[in-house]
């Protein structure tokens, strides 16, 4: 008798208080949101390059700033792809390409420089980069927090995990 009793007390309906209008409108319990905008193409010749702005909002707490805008060019998604790839667990997920046919000279158009290219790198950088810091094992990676909070990333730093 007794462990039908239990059974009917498992099923029945939780009681949780009506959702009022500061929970559904007010800030998620955790988020990161990372936007890639603003290209700038800067320099000449073979020294020019496109750099693109990154800017991370975030209440989560392994980041120990909440907001935070960078400078980063595509060398830089690159860096950071080999140092999770080399450091981390998990299987970093593929750059968008490097468009060697566009860097070959003598070209009708802008090439790599061109706006629609621009525009769809800065897609496939922004995919890039939430699908990595979305993971929970790649957020402790510190390689990714300087790569999203310090304004110049050191490329003689020393790898490792980030302690909260």
């Amino acid at each position: 008798m007794m462990s039908s009793e239990a059974a009917v007390a498992d099923t029945r309906r939780l009681n949780s208080k009506p959702q009022d209008l500061t929970d559904a409108y007010g800030p998620p319990s955790n988020f990161l949101e990372i936007d890639i905008f603003n290209p700038q193409t800067v320099g000449v010749g073979r020294a020019r390059y496109t750099s693109y702005e990154l800017r991370m909002r975030t209440n989560l707490p392994i980041f120990k700033l909440k907001e935070s805008c960078v400078r980063r060019r595509y060398s830089d998604f690159e860096w950071l792809k080999n140092e999770l790839e080399r450091d981390s667990k998990i299987v970093v997920p593929p750059l968008p390409g490097k468009a060697l046919k566009r860097q070959l000279p003598f070209r009708g158009d802008e090439g790599i420089f061109e706006e629609s290219f621009i525009e769809e790198r800065r897609q496939g950088l922004e995919q890039f980069i939430n699908k990595i810091a979305g993971h929970p094992l790649a957020q402790n990676e510190r390689c990714l927090h300087m790569f999203l909070q310090e304004e110049i990333i050191d490329r003689n730093y020393v790898p490792g995990k980030v302690r909260q």
